[in-house]
């Protein structure tokens, strides 16, 4: 009889050599129910080298999720969803490790950062410079999905994720101007997030490329606190003496808000007013009917999940810079009270 081969296994199941390979050299990106499957088709043929080794349960590991306000919309917790889906698949288990919103004197890092008992550390929804900067000390494998713009990307130790504003809102901004709107304001705290400001460039660079005043009367960019959103946009449109035709806005919520005002200030805008947004959260109305940017937010938690596994895996590689780039989705953008 021939001896059986990782051919011959391969071949049984109708997968690929290496991918047995992977199995008996105890590769991570090898689901479970893979694993077994070889496993169980190399006993059948008498292929037995390191078959035993391998059947001893893999020691699973611990990855650490830091993270405010998980529960803040449907975006969070999707994403955090599939990264626990992803990461379960590779044995590995997501701890959820609760940091508050804004630094304090009190602040403690949570022990479970520092005992060992975790592998790695993805930071999400995180937007307080101090709390970012004592995270980004923490001696383990880190992966970031944003982070503040007061802090220079080059000094993460970790690998940073981002989902790509400045093209996507110049894009955004263009399909305004096309219509022949140039009266256009941007709404979107630009210090809060490394992305809002990535947005906020590429609306300020698409109105100069159409040679187009950014008039600042119209642009509510400031450090808004995150609990005062919808007080400071309302009192922010109250301002106005005149409207702009439009608004390119740093994320749906903030479309929402503006959906809201002015539903209660119909007298306004008797002819509507064109808003755009950014994430595509079909939790908010307005998101159906104005263009905005498509995150597909199964895809960023799977991309997180498996960017902290290489990283736990490569700890000397140098760090990433990533960009997620979401499609346009084109709609009419007119909002009426």
């Amino acid at each position: 009889m021939n001896k059986v081969t990782m051919q011959d296994i391969a071949d049984e199941l109708g997968i690929s050599r290496v991918t047995v390979w992977k199995v008996f050299n105890n590769y991570s990106n090898v689901s479970p129910a893979l694993r077994d499957r070889v496993l169980n088709k190399a006993k059948e043929l008498g292929y037995t080298k390191g078959v035993v080794e391998l059947e001893q349960k893999v020691p699973e590991k611990n990855v650490s999720l830091i993270v405010s306000r998980p529960n803040s919309s449907t975006f969070w917790t999707n994403i955090i969803h599939r990264m626990a889906q992803e990461l379960s698949l590779h044995n590995i288990n997501l701890v959820y490790t609760y940091m508050p919103s804004g630094y304090s004197s009190k602040f403690k890092m949570p022990a479970v950062l520092n005992n060992g008992s975790v592998q790695g550390s993805i930071v999400l929804n995180l937007y307080d410079e101090k709390l970012v900067r004592e995270i980004n000390q923490l001696k383990m494998p880190k992966v970031f999905l944003d982070t503040v713009p007061q802090i220079n990307m080059r000094d993460l130790k970790g690998d940073l994720i981002l989902l790509e504003g400045n093209h996507t809102v110049y894009e955004i901004t263009c399909s305004l101007v096309d219509k022949g709107l140039r009266k256009i304001g941007f709404i979107g705290d630009v210090h809060y997030a490394q992305t809002n400001q990535d947005r906020y460039a590429g609306f300020c660079q698409c109105m100069k490329d159409h040679s187009i005043s950014v008039e600042q009367k119209f642009c509510l960019t400031h450090k808004i606190g995150i609990f005062s959103y919808s007080k400071e946009i309302n009192r922010f449109l109250d301002s106005l003496q005149e409207l702009p035709e439009a608004f390119v806005c740093a994320s749906d919520y903030i479309a929402h808000l503006i959906q809201i005002y002015f539903s209660e200030h119909q007298e306004r805008i008797p002819k509507g007013i064109a808003v755009t947004g950014y994430d595509g959260r079909n939790e908010y109305d307005v998101v159906r009917v104005i263009t905005t940017a498509d995150v597909r937010t199964e895809f960023i938690g799977k991309r997180l999940a498996l960017q902290i596994i290489y990283r736990m895996e490569h700890e000397d590689a140098p760090y990433e810079k990533i960009y997620i780039e979401p499609s346009v989705l084109y709609r009419d953008s007119v909002i009426y009270g």
